[in-house]
């Protein structure tokens, strides 16, 4: 409540609606038949990422284990301190 970082107003330039001090969950599915490692990795909707490959699936009775979804959460703080340039390569611990 009195900690500034959580509390200072950022600027924000290409997020729209966020606010500091607040968290925010990301989600990142991934398949066999995604795209990894390629450009169309990362899509919205997500599934074309994820499904850009149906037929390597084969049996798709078996869709809930063979597609997976990692979470993050994150609490958007305003102090350069906490600044890391790439989310997708890592984290600050």
């Amino acid at each position: 409540e009195n900690d500034k970082k959580f509390t200072t107003e950022y600027n924000w330039q290409h997020c729209v609606g966020m606010e500091v001090g607040e968290t925010y969950e990301v989600h990142w599915p991934h398949s066999a038949a995604g795209a990894c490692g390629t450009i169309n990795q990362y899509q919205t909707p997500f599934y074309d990422g994820v499904l850009c490959r149906i037929g390597v699936l084969g049996d798709l009775s078996r869709l809930p284990q063979q597609v997976g979804v990692q979470g993050q959460v994150f609490t958007i703080v305003n102090d350069e301190d906490y600044f890391y340039p790439d989310l997708m390569r890592g984290m600050i611990v």
